[in-house]
């Protein structure tokens, strides 16, 4: 069921007497991204998916998104189902949520999974993803969707699931072209809220992404592991940035294994 909390769109299922898990989006996207994970967790474990300000059916925010705004609405939602302590699992923009709100709320934080999310980029990189930021300001989310698609699965999945880029391109082109380069701009800008957390996060910590993620790859993946204390990584073969859909049967058991540690 779909619910609402000050215009936050927001669905929570699963156990209801099992341990919490959050699931945070990424750029464009919105909370039925994860409907390839929750099949896998939703007998052990409560699941909550929600949407990011100005993504899905949540809300355009008053003022302009941020990492540490994100970071409040979670909080909020928290708050309101009165979760006391969650495991966050953050793809992308959303993994960049995840690690904020462990600097913001350390002590309400049990685990974290960490997928396919950007540490501090080249500067080539950063001049190539605000450049994308710009194009999406002038002409909206599609001027920027099928680059995105390409980047995101490899070339045979894209060719063999033409249904999926089909959904993919929906979610994203439903995004109102008068905002969705706001959050765009977090995702490009937001870094340097999150490298070398302070606090540093303390909690146990799984780093995911595939090898042949270009803008989150394996380097991205390691320094993020780094700062963490303890923290695990995992690069997968032969997948790029999409990887909880393309590679969705691995991506779950390493999941599933990682919460399932004591």
């Amino acid at each position: 069921m779909i619910d609402m909390f000050k215009g936050t769109s927001f669905r929570d299922s699963g156990n209801s007497k099992g341990p919490i898990l959050i699931f945070i989006h990424g750029l464009g996207l919105n909370k039925d991204v994860w409907q390839w994970q929750l099949p896998a967790l939703e007998r052990h474990y409560r699941l909550l998916t929600y949407d990011l300000w100005g993504h899905g059916e949540s809300a355009h925010p008053e003022e302009l998104p941020s990492l540490s705004l994100f970071s409040e609405q979670l909080r909020n939602l928290m708050d309101h189902n009165g979760f006391k302590k969650v495991t966050l699992i953050g793809f992308s923009l959303g993994g960049m949520i995840a690690r904020r709100a462990a600097q913001d709320m350390p002590e309400r934080l049990h685990r974290l999974v960490i997928l396919n999310s950007p540490h501090e980029r080249t500067t080539a990189a950063q001049a190539a993803i605000v450049a994308r930021v710009e194009q999406a300001r002038l002409e909206g989310p599609a001027a920027t969707v099928e680059a995105a698609l390409a980047r995101w699965f490899t070339d045979t999945y894209r060719l063999a699931n033409p249904e999926i880029m089909v959904l993919v391109r929906s979610w994203i082109l439903a995004n109102k072209k008068s905002f969705y380069y706001k959050n765009y701009r977090v995702l490009a800008d937001g870094i340097d809220e999150i490298i070398g957390p302070k606090p540093p996060i303390a909690c146990p910590t799984l780093v995911i992404t595939g090898d042949e993620d270009f803008g989150n790859g394996p380097e991205m993946a390691t320094r993020i592991a780094d700062e963490i204390k303890g923290s695990e990584v995992v690069i997968m073969k032969g997948l790029r940035h999409m990887a909880l859909i393309e590679g969705q049967d691995r991506i779950n058991r390493h999941i599933t294994e990682f919460l399932w540690k004591n």
